[in-house]
């Protein structure tokens, strides 16, 4: 006879807050709607902490262009471990994290067109970093 297990524990969910989240993307959205500074106009970053539990922060002068090339960095290597997790993935989980990849593929797309419309190419970024 089988000895019976208790259920596993049901992960427990962060509660997020619609109101705000939609309100940012409003702002957001206004803000984009409403502003048209070219990139190569773009001041350089102000020093940020990246949250209150963080020992990063974002350095203070970071040009606009340089910054861009981070985040396409960055957004790179979200493709490839989504890319990785969408594979062990299966049912609901995999379309969700899918969307995922298809939302950072997206963001690293425009930010690339930025970058290549300014005379950087991110496939040229030095090995390690693209």
């Amino acid at each position: 006879m089988k000895k019976k297990m208790p259920d596993d524990p049901k992960p427990t969910r962060l509660k997020r807050d619609d109101h705000q989240h939609d309100e940012t993307t409003r702002h957001l959205l206004e803000t984009l709607r409403t502003t048209s500074i070219p990139v190569d106009h773009l001041k350089p970053t102000r020093a940020r902490q990246v949250n209150p539990q963080s020992p990063f922060t974002v350095r203070n002068d970071v040009p606009a262009l340089s910054a861009l090339q981070h985040v396409s960095m960055l957004l790179k290597s979200a493709e490839e471990v989504s890319d990785e997790i969408t594979e062990m993935a299966s049912g609901v989980e995999r379309g969700l994290v899918w969307s995922l990849v298809h939302s950072v593929e997206m963001a690293r797309s425009l930010v690339d067109a930025l970058l290549k419309g300014n005379g950087i190419d991110p496939e040229q970024m030095p090995s390690g970093h693209n």
